[in-house]
């Protein structure tokens, strides 16, 4: 894998995977960024209390999912989520994200936690799931609400069951990222 330097902000988080010895991948290389691991807890207070005091993460966003569009993402009829963006000690927003933690309130689903990456052409990358033999959860919804809106994203599940998520950033979400906006 190599990295790359990402417009004078620092070395990106963004990966060019290169298949090793004892890994098969297809010949075309995907650029995967880490956005945020998605932790789904019982009551979003008391988690995001924990959290900050205990770990000493810090909140950065709070928001409220109670939409057509989350609904359809997360496969949950009649979902509201209410979600905690969180960074680790000491870091501020790190390209290709604003946060490394969501805790996620879903009272009844805790444990439905999901890793989530950014890329560059989420129909590309769908489609490429769909031809190895995967379903995806949802196909892509554009996010109409929040700190991401005008980005497209989806689920899926891996060969173990664990969710996925994949996120197509929008033109005003990576301005915001890299200062511009």
């Amino acid at each position: 894998m190599t990295a790359s330097i990402e417009s004078g902000r620092g070395a990106s988080v963004f990966l060019t995977s290169r298949p090793t010895a004892g890994c098969r991948s297809s010949s075309e290389p995907l650029r995967l960024g880490g956005l945020h691991v998605g932790l789904t807890v019982s009551d979003l207070d008391r988690a995001v209390d924990w959290y900050c005091r205990v770990l000493g993460l810090k909140e950065v966003h709070r928001q409220t999912g109670d939409n057509d569009y989350t609904r359809t993402l997360v496969d949950v009829p009649g979902a509201a989520l209410r979600v905690a963006q969180l960074v680790l000690p000491g870091q501020g927003p790190v390209w290709p994200s604003s946060h490394t933690v969501e805790l996620i309130e879903r009272p009844n689903d805790v444990g439905a936690s999901h890793l989530a990456f950014v890329i560059d052409d989420i129909e590309a990358i769908c489609a490429r799931i769909i031809s190895s033999g995967a379903a995806l959860q949802n196909p892509p919804v554009i996010v109409k609400a929040g700190i991401n809106r005008g980005s497209r994203t989806c689920y899926l599940h891996d060969p173990d069951g664990h969710t996925l998520e994949l996120m197509e950033y929008g033109a005003g979400r990576t301005a915001a990222l890299r200062g511009e906006a």
